[in-house]
């Protein structure tokens, strides 16, 4: 029912030519289907060439993940930043309709990590900043058949949106080239009911990641996925899903991302566990719940 893929950060960052050179062949023999692929900087890793890599091996782009360090604010900034933003989401289409990505994903209003008090007129004024910046981005991405999917992060790492609810207010009046992309992680710290969101966010998703609730590999977790999937198959989502996890040996991400101890045996036996539970539970989920 789906392209089972995975982030190159399980192992490497930053995502460049010389990381995907050594992954992608390493990727494939795991047996996934499709790569997911941050764009940490412009330039780290050229469209054409990883287009032709992946196609070598037999994988697809699944997405383009959009990465917003601190500096990369569309909402509260001011205008310089929000243009260096656009212009870096801009690069991020370009990217993925280059390498034949249906979606450009990510926490894309915001730097993940900053966190700041709203009240509700702030916060209506903040999404009005987010969906005029976003305008000509969505605009792009429509034109040349890419999707944003807007990805709502807990409530340590953001304060614009936490939730399903949340993110689809935010969106609301931007074009249908704009909607979610899930992330289970964030899902499991923030939704009462991650089923029921998940059923919420149906006729928005664009794209879904998956990792165990502790961030380590779907099933080595408490996470119910038999019943994700049979939501998951409700919406009639049927792009790719994809395990996102992070390498504690690479100090930048491992802070970013709070990986503090081992997640796993190895980085390998991450994305492989993982990867062996999606499929188990996916074959035991009839098409359509």
């Amino acid at each position: 029912m789906y392209a089972f893929g995975v982030n190159p950060w399980v192992w490497a960052s930053p995502v460049d030519d010389e990381a995907l050179a050594a992954l992608v062949p390493r990727i494939a023999s795991f047996g996934f289907d499709a790569v997911e692929l941050p764009i940490e900087q412009p330039g780290d890793w050229d469209p054409a060439r990883t287009r032709d890599l992946l196609a070598a091996h037999g994988l697809v782009a699944a997405a383009v993940c959009a990465v917003t360090p601190p500096g990369r604010e569309l909402v509260d900034a001011a205008p310089a930043v929000v243009e260096s933003t656009v212009d870096y989401l801009r690069g991020c289409v370009a990217s993925a309709a280059a390498v034949g990505a249906p979606c450009v994903g990510g926490p894309v209003y915001a730097s993940v990590g900053r966190t700041w008090r709203m009240s509700a007129a702030a916060r209506a004024a903040c999404h009005a900043d987010f969906r005029r910046a976003l305008a000509p981005v969505a605009e792009q991405a429509g034109g040349c058949g890419v999707s944003i999917g807007v990805e709502a992060l807990n409530r340590y790492e953001t304060s614009v949106v936490n939730t399903v609810a949340q993110t689809i207010e935010l969106i609301d009046g931007l074009p249908p080239s704009v909607g979610i992309m899930i992330d289970t992680y964030h899902m499991n710290i923030e939704e009462s009911d991650p089923y029921a969101a998940l059923a919420a966010a149906g006729p928005y998703i664009k794209h879904v990641q998956v990792s165990g609730t502790h961030r380590g590999a779907p099933g080595s977790d408490h996470f119910d996925w038999p019943r994700f999937f049979a939501v998951l198959g409700e919406t009639g989502y049927r792009g790719a899903v994809c395990i996102e996890s992070f390498t504690a040996e690479n100090d930048t991400i491992a802070t970013a991302a709070a990986i503090w101890r081992p997640l796993a045996p190895s980085q390998d036996r991450l994305a492989t566990d993982g990867l062996r539970h999606l499929r188990a539970v996916t074959a035991g989920v009839p098409a359509g719940g």
